[in-house]
């Protein structure tokens, strides 16, 4: 399992979360023993950090202030718009305030779950999903839609899953949530299946592992059988050189303890193939930053210049932002950095805006950015706000 932990803590890192604690490490601590450097490690005492950066990062009080120079706002849900249970404050006076100025609003989820899902999330939080957006995406969705082979889907595919399509080759093992893992698979056409069997896993979860057997192993109800059950996976996986569709590039979710996410065993899985001498192009995701979501909501898009990608993540929302070539707004305040920068504000005496600039800093350092790839989003604000 020792892989798995090194790509989840090398995440960690790269959040600057240094008092992260998961339950997907199995109770492993983020320490030497690791082999990996440990959060705290590479930011010091106040007096030696570096609050500079490569560009100048714009903070905006709300986001008004951005509709004369923007007609289509790209938003991410948790963490920008609430927190899983509840809508932050402000935010459906925003949405209503964007509306009514004529702005295109266009919701890019990493979520799992299809379209329908969505909808009702969105609904149970007090939107009216039909009026106060234009459109929908969640990653779960358009892999759904992938996996059904549709011919609709109007942005780039995956040669694999297309090849394995076309031979019918349609048996698959499925790391899931636990909710609908099963209809998920069956709806598009696909037959659950043992790693043995399998020509696909999709990992859409981190909860169950299902191989359609009626066995399903929950790490809710026995973490070590799960973490067992999931090494031999994985390792077998390779093996055969079985390709992994990740339906949630998220590596963590920015809620209490920040829980793991699917984008976690994509990278574990990366390692185990590299680690054997194979080809990571085995490992595909679809979601933020990749451009699949983001060729489908500018698909109609004349001008990329007028759209601006609202997130909290600099993984994903952000970084799909430069990748897209459009400009972006970092929502600090509410989202999975916020713990960092509150820290850095409290334990080191450093103003809001050089936190940001110190947490900015360290990811393009750990991810290896140089030049012109080292990111800064065009806007940061507190929250998502009018």
């Amino acid at each position: 399992m020792m892989i798995l932990r090194k790509a989840l803590v090398s995440f960690v890192s790269l959040c600057n979360l240094p008092h992260f604690t998961c339950s997907f490490l199995h109770n492993t601590h983020l320490s030497k023993s690791a082999n990996v450097m440990t959060p705290k490690t590479f930011i010091s005492s106040s007096s030696s950090l570096d609050t500079t950066t490569d560009t100048t990062l714009n903070h905006i009080d709300g986001i008004n202030q951005l509709t004369n120079s923007y007609s289509t706002f790209l938003l991410d849900m948790w963490g920008v718009m609430h927190d899983g249970t509840h809508t932050y404050e402000g935010v459906k006076e925003n949405i209503q305030n964007l509306r009514q100025n004529g702005k295109k609003i266009i919701i890019l989820s990493n979520s799992s779950k299809t379209l329908d899902n969505a909808v009702r999330t969105l609904t149970k939080l007090g939107f009216v999903p039909s009026k106060d957006f234009d459109q929908i995406i969640t990653s779960g969705d358009v892999s759904h839609r992938m996996l059904s082979g549709d011919k609709t889907l109007k942005c780039s595919t995956w040669n694999i899953l297309d090849n394995l399509i076309q031979q019918n080759k349609k048996n698959v093992f499925v790391l899931g949530s636990g909710d609908n893992d099963e209809e998920y698979c069956t709806s598009c056409g696909w037959n659950l299946s043992s790693i043995d069997d399998a020509d696909l896993i999709i990992a859409r979860g981190t909860f169950t592992i299902n191989d359609g057997s009626g066995n399903i192993i929950s790490k809710n109800d026995d973490e070590e059988a799960y973490f067992k059950a999931l090494e031999d996976v994985l390792d077998k996986a390779s093996k055969r050189q079985v390709p992994m569709l990740v339906t949630n590039p998220d590596k963590v979710r920015p809620d209490k303890d920040l829980p793991p996410m699917p984008g976690a065993i994509g990278d574990a899985y990366e390692k185990n193939l590299s680690s054997a001498g194979l080809d990571n192009s085995l490992v595909k995701r679809i979601g933020k930053p990749y451009p699949e979501v983001y060729e489908l909501a500018m698909n109609d898009c004349d001008d990329t210049s007028s759209v601006i990608m609202v997130g909290d993540a600099l993984e994903t929302d952000i970084s799909g932002g430069k990748w897209s070539n459009i400009d972006s707004v970092w929502v600090v305040n509410d989202g999975i950095h916020s713990a960092r920068v509150e820290e850095l504000m409290k334990d080191d005496n450093v103003s809001f805006e050089d936190s940001l600039n110190v947490v900015l800093k360290d990811f393009s350092d750990m991810k290896g950015y140089k030049g012109d790839d080292r990111l800064c989003p065009t806007f940061a604000a507190k929250h998502f706000r009018w």
